[in-house]
């Protein structure tokens, strides 16, 4: 169990690291090289993590459940530390302020695909662990796509939500002093917990059946 926790949280380290990596490359991109200039358009894990969201809830998701149901297959979710992001230096300013919030979750999306196809290898070369382990990543990475779109402070969504809308930095700021204690408030919210594993279950059911995966077996 200790064992493949921590496979669990190495993978999660590494989606997390990616995520933030998209934001940064895609601001870089646009114009704004805040984030580069603090050496955010990287995949070091250290420059991304954050203590909360990174290392205390993810081991506290992992391994308390464990302990009482000796299974890896509990709720985890976690994130890293901001990319910082100057919307002045974008060139299309609305545009370009949403390309560079979703290009972290699509960054997560693409991951679960490359991650499924690395399973169909693993199911032809017959690795049963390389299948499960890809899938298992492919799921999480699924996960957290869903969870950063909801439309709470920090996460992805609001950020889409404060543009389209177009809230102030002021409001939005306001509004997220207080989005780390509706996050915990509503990920306790049964419905929101069944729609993030149908769409992660749905979505990754599907993903499989592109690489003709549905139906194997090892």
């Amino acid at each position: 169990m200790l064992i493949d926790g921590a496979i669990l949280y190495l993978g999660l380290l590494v989606l997390l690291t990616f995520h933030e990596f998209g934001h940064a490359w895609m601001a870089y991109r646009c114009g704004d090289d805040t984030a580069h200039l603090e050496g955010r358009v990287s995949l070091n894990p250290i420059v991304h993590m954050d203590l909360v969201g990174t290392v205390i809830l993810p081991l506290l998701m992992i391994f308390l459940p464990m302990m009482g149901a000796g299974r890896l297959a509990g709720f985890v979710v976690g994130w890293a530390k901001p990319v910082p992001v100057n919307p002045s230096n974008l060139r299309n300013r609305r545009v370009d302020d949403i390309l560079v919030t979703l290009a972290g979750p699509w960054m997560n999306l693409l991951l679960a695909i490359v991650l499924v196809g690395l399973a169909r290898l693993g199911y032809v070369v017959h690795s049963s662990s390389m299948v499960h382990t890809c899938l298992d990543m492919a799921g999480l990475s699924l996960l957290l796509f869903f969870f950063n779109l909801l439309p709470i402070p920090p996460l992805d969504g609001s950020q889409v939500v404060r543009t389209l809308t177009g809230m102030t930095f002021e409001t939005y700021h306001q509004l997220a002093r207080f989005g780390f204690f509706i996050l915990i408030i509503a990920m306790q919210v049964p419905m929101l917990q069944l729609f993030l594993n149908t769409a992660t279950q749905t979505s990754l059911a599907a993903i499989q059946s592109w690489f003709g995966m549905e139906t194997l077996t090892l």
